[in-house]
């Protein structure tokens, strides 16, 4: 058994061979455009350049004449607007701004 042994190499516990590392840096950018900062909160880029004339929306940053949002400050942002239930504190309904 010994040369079964050999080809079957241990694997350090919880290795999973489907287990994927997790993305670095590198893999997402740190900025995104109008329309990445959508697809990335499943938004419509329209709602994100309203929300910048009106206010609410996440955080923005200008280069001259481009857009970028930070992925950090989007994250941050949704996770500002995580709720249990509609009674809890700060939770508020607004009327759409349509």
């Amino acid at each position: 058994m010994a040369i079964a042994s050999s080809l079957h190499p241990t694997r350090a516990p919880g290795h999973s061979p489907q287990a994927r590392p997790a993305p670095d840096a590198a893999e997402s950018p740190a900025f995104l455009t109008t329309e990445e900062a959508g697809a990335f909160l499943r938004l419509s880029p329209r709602t994100l350049e309203k929300q910048r004339v009106l206010g609410g929306g996440p955080r923005f940053r200008k280069f001259g004449a481009r857009v970028v949002y930070a992925a950090a400050d989007l994250r941050a942002w949704a996770d500002s607007r995580a709720y249990g239930m509609t009674s809890d504190p700060g939770y508020v309904q607004r009327d759409s701004v349509r």
